[in-house]
């Protein structure tokens, strides 16, 4: 009888066990770690996308590990040099302009989700073609990096002009306009750091043009569409229409202190301007100019974001590609949850949601984001390639020397040489 309790009890004990060890298991294979940064925006998101994925899987759970960028970018480097990919988390967050770079220089460290199951076609198509390669789809796009041209009404105003003097309209007409302003005021349009090139790059992808070529070689002598980006750049510092300051402090104060009537930037820079409280009502948001003769111009364009990807260290590639194209790739709660921390979508369904809908009081009671998932659907993809960081740094120090008056094609022609030496040829 004693022996029988004793096997009674040893037998429950290894039924506890085996059940206790079942649910460790299982809750490991439901646990993926994430590498991102910015808590208040990035990791936000992640924990919001966690509480929308347990909703239909209790035991998931998500191991978000605070990672600035250039950590990231750092560490995937070292693994994939060395070969030890197992130091690498299950999901990451690339910086846009970076993710084709990456997945071209180590493609052994990347997943391909083509046939995850994630229906791309419900993104932005310029926001997504920043993460194929091959044709293949390596990112699920996040953040929506889409180009405002953000204005002071009040200013207009007393120029005689209104927002949608500002709508559709080409550089020329920005130019003209930014002239009527600046006689009426003595206030300039817009603002720029000096040697940065953000507004070229900008100009360059509204027309869908790139620094390189399809093969991912430089093209940037002969390229008619930077020729005349460059010189646009000069005459707006030239008009008086646009000033240029040393840094990014400056730049932020000439728009809180009314330096300047407006900026043309990505849609993040709306919550640099509200810091400026006493200016609500005041701000109303458009699209931006587009170039003057040129094939294919539009007046949308892209500047910032960063997608997600799944590492091939990843060990439940099937659960990673699920929680994502079910959350970022899925869910319009999603979306609306984290739209307060200023997390606009680049998921196209999400701009229909009642949330989107929602007026700005401080951008004169419009439904900005609404307007920006609409912008984002329109705006041209571009080529990026390997050399991109290389390429923009080489165009900001051609456009500085333009404006100290060098020769716009010499300076093309240099801006090339220095990155073809870069890359080897």
């Amino acid at each position: 009888m004693k022996l029988r309790k004793v096997l009674s009890g040893i037998l429950a004990a290894t039924m506890v066990l085996g059940m206790t060890c079942m649910s460790t298991s299982a809750e490991e294979e439901e646990t993926l770690t994430v590498w991102c940064w910015d808590p208040a925006f990035n990791m936000n998101a992640m924990y919001e996308a966690e509480k929308v994925y347990q909703q239909d899987h209790p035991n998931f759970k998500l191991d978000v590990v605070e990672t600035p960028w250039e950590d990231v970018q750092t560490l995937l480097t070292t693994a994939a040099s060395s070969g030890d990919l197992s130091t690498l988390p299950d999901i990451l967050l690339m910086q846009d302009n970076a993710f084709q770079k990456n997945v071209i220089s180590y493609p052994e460290a990347f997943t391909d989700l083509t046939d995850s199951g994630i229906d791309f076609s419900q993104f932005a198509e310029a926001k997504t073609a920043y993460s194929v390669v091959d044709g293949k789809n390596y990112g699920v796009p996040f953040d929506n990096g889409t180009v405002v041209g953000a204005y002071r009404t009040d200013v207009l105003e007393q120029a005689g002009l209104t927002i949608d003097d500002f709508t559709d309209i080409t550089w020329t007409e920005y130019l003209e306009l930014g002239k009527k302003v600046l006689d009426a005021t003595g206030t300039p349009l817009l603002s720029m750091q000096a040697g940065e090139s953000d507004l070229i790059m900008m100009m360059l992808q509204s027309a869908g043009a790139s620094l390189f070529d399809e093969e991912g070689n430089p093209a940037m002598v002969g390229n008619d569409v930077l020729v005349n980006v460059m010189g646009t750049y000069q005459e707006l510092v030239k008009s008086g229409v646009m000033i240029e300051v040393n840094n990014w402090d400056e730049y932020i104060q000439t728009m809180n202190a009314g330096t300047v009537a407006g900026t043309i930037n990505g849609c993040w820079i709306m919550a640099s301007i509200q810091t400026a409280e006493d200016q609500s009502g005041n701000w109303a948001l458009t699209n931006m100019p587009s170039l003057d003769g040129i094939d294919g111009a539009t007046n949308y364009s892209n500047n910032g974001g960063s997608s997600w990807a799944v590492t091939s260290n990843c060990q439940n590639v099937e659960l990673a590609a699920d929680f994502l194209g079910a959350t970022f790739g899925g869910s319009v709660e999603l979306y609306e949850n984290i739209l307060p921390s200023g997390a606009l979508a680049t998921y196209l369904p999400a701009g229909e949601s009642d949330a989107y809908a929602e007026p700005s009081e401080f951008f004169g009671g419009d439904a900005v984001s609404a307007k920006l998932t609409e912008f984002a659907g329109q705006t041209p993809s571009n080529n990026t390639g390997v050399y991109y960081y290389e390429a923009r740094d080489a165009v900001a120090t051609a456009i500085a020397n333009v404006i100290a008056g060098g020769d716009i094609e010499s300076e093309i022609q240099t801006a090339e040489d220095t990155v073809k030496f870069a890359m080897g040829m």
